[in-house]
């Protein structure tokens, strides 16, 4: 696999893991009594998409940052 493909999909990876415990924390944290009027499916469905977003956006951020940073 060529080095920049690897640097890729590592850095996006790790970010992404990083995201989803810091979405399942906040969530089980602060909204974990905003879904109780709904359905249990409604409910994991809401969870997953929330989870998603941190886990994606602070992938994102991280590959980012590594690429910033990177020095060759």
């Amino acid at each position: 696999m060529p080095g920049l493909i690897f640097f890729i999909l590592t850095r996006l990876s790790i970010g992404f893991a990083i995201g989803c415990a810091a979405g399942i924390a906040i969530w089980r944290s602060r909204f974990s009594d905003m879904g109780a009027g709904l359905g249990s499916l409604e409910h994991l469905v809401i969870e997953g998409l929330f989870i998603y977003l941190f886990a994606s956006a602070i992938g994102i951020g991280y590959l980012a940052t590594a690429l910033l940073f990177d020095e060759g």
